[in-house]
């Protein structure tokens, strides 16, 4: 899959969508033509954003210079690109809608719901997925040995053994705020970029509200490690 120019450029970027049309490409995973979006571009997370926050969006999108730059074509085999077949694809995995807050939990866990379910979309990387691309029953955040361009992602459930649930609430807050892990190493590759580009850039409320959703939610025991090379593969 290959990202698509979102500056406001009229021929080749946003410049002639309007709000309503942004709105739908997130709530809905569906363009101004109507055509329904691969999940590549996670709007099963984005749909969950607040209006407020999509609205805000936009109004940051078109401030961007524009730059006229074509859309590369996604190389998919061919009996992936009929798109009609998305809309079954959305209907096993799919619910849109926003955020609603969870009865009994406090205004932080909320809020850390939200970052990380919605605006941080942490789960398209970190919940493994099937077959068809959807994720994994019970494996929510327990990480997938194949995420992103290839690379180990890991389990951020609060499970002793195989999670960060040996971690502490500061060593968690840290490692958001800066990348660095309780053993001392750092956070490399996309994990690096995201805490870079996005979450340094959060509040210390906003921080400690991940941390205080991350350590509530459900251990899971998935240990994530990379697979054996196959007979005569030199493994690097």
């Amino acid at each position: 899959f290959y990202t698509p120019n979102i500056t406001p450029d009229p021929d080749t970027g946003l410049g002639r969508w309007t709000e309503a049309d942004f709105r739908r490409a997130l709530r809905e995973g569906r363009g101004p033509d109507g055509r329904h979006y691969y999940p590549s571009f996670p709007y099963a997370a984005y749909s969950r954003l607040s209006d407020a926050d999509i609205g805000a969006m936009w109004a940051y999108l078109k401030t961007v210079p524009p730059a006229r730059q074509a859309n590369r074509p996604h190389a998919l085999p061919w009996y992936l690109q009929p798109r009609p077949l998305l809309a079954g694809w959305k209907l096993l995995y799919f619910k849109p809608g926003p955020f609603v807050p969870e009865a009994g939990k406090g205004a932080v866990w909320n809020r850390g719901a939200y970052l990380v379910q919605a605006a941080g979309h942490c789960a398209e990387c970190h919940t493994p997925r099937n077959r068809l691309g959807g994720f994994r029953v019970g494996l929510y955040l327990a990480g997938d040995p194949a995420g992103t361009e290839g690379g180990l992602v890991p389990n951020i459930t609060p499970d002793k053994a195989t999670g960060i649930g040996r971690w502490g609430r500061g060593e968690l807050i840290d490692y958001l705020r800066t990348g660095m892990r309780p053993d001392g190493d750092s956070a490399g590759g996309l994990m690096a970029e995201v805490i870079d580009n996005g979450l340094r850039h959060l509040t210390q409320r906003d921080i400690e509200a991940m941390a205080t959703y991350l350590q509530d939610v459900p251990p899971v025991a998935h240990a994530v490690r990379k697979a054996k090379p196959a007979k005569g593969e030199f493994e690097y």
